[in-house]
């Protein structure tokens, strides 16, 4: 069986310009993670149903908690063993699907 393909990791430098763009994730030691708060847990879920989609499309798939009306996403690429390109790509993903919603970040 073959390994998980790898993505080269990003610099401390290219991390901390990245997340300047993507305005409520933060680091979290070798991940970046964001915070969505929610009207109510139907909510909640469906944006989790609804991360998927680019999940699925991107290969790459977040962590999540849920908490009633709070998800917790966070992403690094495990393959890789920290972050690479691939966890800020998917972040902008995700971002996207909050835009005219009434989600906090």
């Amino acid at each position: 069986m073959m390994g998980m393909p790898t993505a080269p990791l990003l610099s401390e430098a290219e991390i901390e310009a990245r997340l300047g763009d993507l305005p409520g994730w933060i680091r979290v030691g070798q991940a970046i993670e964001k915070t969505f708060t929610f009207a109510d847990f139907r909510r909640a879920l469906s944006f989790v149903n609804a991360v998927a989609d680019p999940a699925d499309a991107q290969n790459h798939h977040p962590d999540v908690t849920i908490h009633w009306n709070k998800v917790t996403l966070q992403l690094w690429t495990h393959a890789s063993g920290g972050l690479t390109e691939r966890d800020f790509r998917l972040a902008a993903s995700i971002d996207a699907l909050t835009e005219g919603t009434d989600a906090e970040a």
